[in-house]
């Protein structure tokens, strides 16, 4: 990249499509600028080309004016009217939303059998929007300049329409705020959400129903993540350090897949903060590997490591990948593509690409290495220390700490990075 910002390759294995000496060039880094900090990032799903290059981006403003925009490349808008054409990405809808949003999804898609788009987002409670074009929009475009500045009842090309208020109270009329949620991709009829008051609660979004809710953990429940390939499992963080693992045909059990050791000189402080009561860190984020349904990835909080786990092997993680963020680690995203590849992002201004399954101080690959690893590891899980992962892919150095990260699946050579009032989508 030839950009003024930091950036280093180390080993890495992807290669340029053939395509790329016949297409017209494209930019390694294409760059939106947000009126306000931004926090709640995802990359869309949809497979045709020219729509793909979307991300749904999530306000953090500290009142109650927050908003959800949906940014479009510029160069592949078919409207360019009343566009300028210098900036790399345009808003193309933007909504209100009192709350900050805590996270923000694409509906999982398949095929383009529908021409709008369907969005879910958590804060106070779990909305589903509707992605649908505006009639509107141009129709002002007679008018002078001047006074299409005035204008603003169709500025953009399309609007988000609100199609469902998703809440559940049984026992008062109060609602925890949601902490995040996941869009099950095999099942995209499931949507399961966490929340502050210890639960989890799985829905039906065709019907607006709640299916079941259920006490995940004896704290805040931070994160909760569907198993890739999967309809009917999932798991879930939480201020206890523990990762928990559920199965939706047997609710009656779960299964604690890792659970931190309490931090020394703490658990006799009486003075501990709700979070730390049990002496354990907080565990902040999970999700699984979309190439391997049995790995899953996490991180405490105010760490610069992150801990991968393997769910047929409970209680200790497999590998951690260590000593390359000198500040604590805020977001993750593991490749759609490249089996063992995950990206990272800190309060170093770091973004991180891994391979997990090389050795430590080796050079990629990873095919062989990582077959022969777990081979012979199955049967040592439980009684030899996790495999440092201490030499990442790439390294890319932000102008302020990465809080988002979303590594397109549509577009798997894209992955988009949010960081202050910036989101930027970096070509790897």
């Amino acid at each position: 990249m030839d950009t003024s910002r930091t950036t280093h390759y180390s080993s890495y294995p992807y290669q340029r499509s053939t395509q790329d000496t016949v297409q017209p060039p494209s930019k390694e880094i294409y760059q939106y600028d947000a009126p306000w900090l931004t926090y709640a990032l995802d990359w869309c799903k949809t497979p045709v080309e020219q729509k793909s290059f979307r991300l749904a981006v999530g306000s953090f403003i500290e009142d109650s004016n927050n908003k959800l925009q949906i940014i479009s490349r510029t160069d592949l808008l078919e409207n360019t009217t009343n566009i300028d054409q210098t900036n790399d990405f345009t808003p193309v809808a933007e909504a209100d939303s009192y709350y900050p949003i805590t996270k923000v999804l694409w509906e999982p898609r398949k095929s383009d059998a529908r021409s709008s788009d369907l969005l879910a987002t958590t804060g106070d409670i779990l909305r589903i929007w509707e992605l649908v074009d505006d009639p509107g929009y141009g129709q002002s475009s007679n008018i002078n300049t001047s006074s299409r500045a005035n204008n603003n009842a169709h500025p953009h090309q399309q609007r988000l329409v609100k199609k469902a208020e998703l809440v559940n109270m049984k026992q008062s009329d109060f609602c925890a705020p949601l902490t995040s949620f996941d869009w099950n991709e095999t099942d995209p009829s499931l949507v399961v959400t966490s929340s502050i008051d210890t639960t989890c609660t799985v829905w039906n979004v065709e019907t607006n129903q709640a299916k079941t809710q259920l006490i995940a953990h004896d704290s805040d429940v931070y994160d909760v993540a569907f198993m890739h390939g999967s309809a009917d499992t999932f798991a879930s963080v939480g201020a206890d350090g523990s990762v928990r693992l559920f199965d939706l045909r047997s609710l009656e059990h779960s299964t604690i897949l890792y659970e931190a050791q309490p931090t020394p000189n703490t658990t006799t402080n009486t003075n501990t903060t709700s979070n730390r009561t049990s002496g354990t860190v907080p565990l902040l984020r999970l999700q699984f590997s979309r190439m391997n349904s049995n790995l899953l990835a996490t991180f405490h909080m105010d760490s610069a490591i992150v801990q991968i786990l393997d769910i047929r092997y409970p209680s200790a993680p497999v590998a951690e990948l260590s000593k390359s963020h000198s500040g604590s680690i805020n977001c993750l995203s593991w490749s759609p593509t490249e089996s063992g590849q995950i990206a990272t992002g800190g309060d170093d201004s770091q973004v991180l690409v891994w391979n997990i399954n090389q050795s430590s101080g080796g050079s990629g690959g990873g095919g062989a290495d990582s077959r022969s690893y777990y081979q012979q590891s199955t049967q040592r899980y439980s009684h030899q220390p996790p495999r440092s992962v201490q030499d990442p892919l790439l390294a890319y150095v932000a102008d302020a700490e990465v809080n988002s990260l979303t590594w397109s699946k549509s577009a798997p050579e894209w992955i988009g990075v949010g960081f202050g009032k910036t989101i930027q989508a970096l070509r790897v």
